[in-house]
């Protein structure tokens, strides 16, 4: 419990009250019990573990090639589960326990592609609740692995397109919650500000040479960070642009490039974990992006090859997407005698991919020819 004799605790008390009113009311509506002890008690540990970490850093590389211009990376991996997706978990159980649909004995339900419901998995622990992952089968083994140290359950799936149906059924199954990260993604954030992570990195780039992004660069898997960026952008009446970079397999750039396209008529059969969906989710907002870079699994892979080695460290799949749209970006700007700065995100660490990204025999028997993409990235940086 909160310690009574810390004022920092009585403030939060006193602000929570009301709230609390209405939640067990909303909860006594549902049916579920809330009490108001146990929920304080929830979003303080929430709260504190936030307060313990310190914000991701924001690395600065230089483009020799490119006088004028200047690549941000905002470190994601150094969350504590080690993704941009911790983000995302902290909101989605905050929005959840203070809308009175979490209490002490839900079951806590996700779909997810691993690194959500990893971070979900951590979050629950933290509240002593159980958790089941709805994880395609083509989940990659550590981020199954890791979803079992935190406590969470893996329920598997052989095709992908039923997690979302699963999860609810799940959910009714266990009178548990269904947290729904594709469709609640772009409102548990707070895109005005809040240290979000727009928020975060404009208050990165104050003191740099250009403080405003040209543009910032991220993928799309429930198309929550877009929109959180996106928005932010337009609330802080910023010049800079908002790029999405997505798989060719996927439906976001489809969508984006003609709205009447919401479905691909089978999976998405992109690589590429965390990104990229054969739906149009509810929280992708197409109207605050600039513009959509379809990039293909192979020069993903070789653009994550080439930003690790330019870093001396492995990163995911997702940021080498970024990467490879980042360039094109580059290399337009230069095109037009533009300079400025632009930042994109390392999504996570390598270290869960050993066995598929970064191992040549997997890439070989999935026809992914990824070594042109690694040297172009490689030129461009001027480490050829």
């Amino acid at each position: 419990m909160i310690m009574d004799n810390c004022p920092l605790a009585s403030r939060q008390r006193a602000w929570l009250k009301p709230q609390m009113e209405m939640l067990e009311t909303s909860a006594a509506q549902c049916g579920t019990t809330c009490p108001r002890e146990w929920l304080i008690e929830a979003i303080g540990r929430i709260e504190a573990d936030y307060n313990r970490s310190s914000d991701t850093h924001l690395l600065r590389l230089c483009l020799p090639k490119f006088p004028g211009i200047t690549l941000y990376l905002k470190d994601e991996s150094s969350h504590p589960t080690g993704s941009l997706k911790h983000r995302l978990a902290r909101s989605l159980f905050l929005y959840a326990l203070c809308n009175g649909w979490i209490g002490p004995d839900t079951c806590v339900i996700e779909s997810s592609s691993g690194s959500t419901a990893v971070s979900e998995a951590y979050f629950a622990r933290l509240l002593g609740l159980r958790f089941i992952a709805v994880v395609p089968a083509t989940t990659a083994k550590p981020k199954l692995d890791a979803i079992r140290f935190y406590g969470g359950e893996i329920h598997m799936v052989d095709d992908p397109t039923t997690v979302y149906d699963v999860s609810a059924r799940l959910a009714r199954e266990t009178g548990g919650h269904y947290l729904d990260q594709f469709t609640y993604a772009e409102r548990v954030t707070d895109w005005r500000g809040n240290n979000n992570i727009a928020d975060s990195i404009f208050a990165q780039m104050a003191r740099e040479d250009h403080a405003i992004p040209a543009w910032v660069v991220c993928g799309a898997g429930t198309g929550g960070t877009s929109a959180t960026i996106g928005r932010y952008i337009r609330y802080r009446r910023c010049a800079t642009r908002l790029c999405v970079a997505d798989p060719s397999a996927s439906v976001f750039h489809r969508h984006f490039a003609d709205r009447s396209i919401t479905l691909l008529d089978g999976p998405c059969a992109a690589k590429i974990e965390g990104i990229g969906r054969p739906r149009v989710e509810p929280s992708f907002i197409p109207d605050v992006i600039d513009r959509c870079i379809p990039v293909d699994d192979s020069d993903s892979i070789g653009a994550m090859r080439a930003i690790s080695r330019i870093l001396g460290r492995r990163v995911g799949g997702s940021t080498g997407t970024n990467i490879w749209a980042v360039a094109q970006i580059i290399e337009d700007m230069a095109a037009r005698g533009e300079q400025g700065s632009i930042v994109t995100l390392l999504c996570d660490g390598g270290e869960r991919y050993a066995e598929t990204y970064y191992d040549d025999a997997w890439l070989a028997e999935r026809a992914l020819d990824w070594r042109g993409a690694e040297q172009r990235i490689l030129h461009l940086f001027g480490q050829d």
